[in-house]
């Protein structure tokens, strides 16, 4: 019985640790108000739900780049649909396609 209980403690463990490493994710459109190379970031105005195109109001986010080669492909006021994720606190973009 202290063998099972022994490999089910570990199994919650291990289960408990791994939750803790996958990261916050998420995917929306939006529109590139301004492109950042020297900061390493993208300030994004993301569209609102259920509308076809049309940004949302207020300012936009800044979000950390995962890879500094997109600089050279994005120009503010182009639409995009991004990929993005926390990593060090810092919502990073690891995936962005052109609409």
């Amino acid at each position: 019985m202290t063998r099972i209980a022994t490999i089910f403690a570990v199994t919650l463990a291990a289960g408990i640790a791994a939750s803790g490493v996958h990261a916050q994710q998420s995917t929306f459109s939006g529109e590139i108000m301004k492109v950042d190379e020297a900061s390493g970031t993208i300030t994004l105005k993301r569209d609102r739900p259920g509308t076809v195109g049309e940004a949302a109001g207020g300012a936009g986010e800044d979000f950390k780049v995962s890879d500094g080669l997109v600089f050279n492909a994005v120009r503010p006021g182009e639409k995009v649909r991004v990929t993005v994720e926390s990593a060090d606190g810092k919502m990073t973009i690891t995936k962005l396609e052109k609409e």
